[in-house]
């Protein structure tokens, strides 16, 4: 089983929950929904969340989505990212982790992700 990752807030992901089906704002600009694999998490949290509070990280079994993954480099990092074509039907995702900062507002992997 292949595990992506995806970061969001607690409350899109209630809202989420309750429609069977998630759309991150990526999904209308970018026409995909940003994931990441577990080593990549801490950098793309620092870039694009550091010291916001109220995050969960979504553990995604690639294999239950409905919707293709592609894995691109899109900013030529030399890094591969799936990206979701489509809405995330949430019967893909196994799990919520609670994904608050660190005092100095910076992120780490949570242990039971890693």
């Amino acid at each position: 089983m292949k595990k992506i990752l995806h970061i969001t807030s607690k409350n899109e992901w209630e809202k989420a929950k309750a429609a069977g089906v998630y759309t991150a704002p990526s999904l209308e600009k970018a026409g995909f929904i940003h994931c990441s694999l577990a080593h990549q998490i801490p950098a793309v949290a620092n870039y694009n969340f550091k010291g916001q509070h109220g995050l969960v990280l979504l553990e995604i079994d690639e294999a239950k989505l409905q919707h293709e993954v592609k894995y691109e480099d899109l900013w030529n990092e030399g890094q591969l990212y799936p990206h979701i074509y489509g809405a995330l039907n949430t019967d893909a995702v196994l799990r919520s982790v609670d994904f608050p900062p660190e005092a100095d507002g910076s992120f780490n992997l949570p242990k039971e992700l890693s």
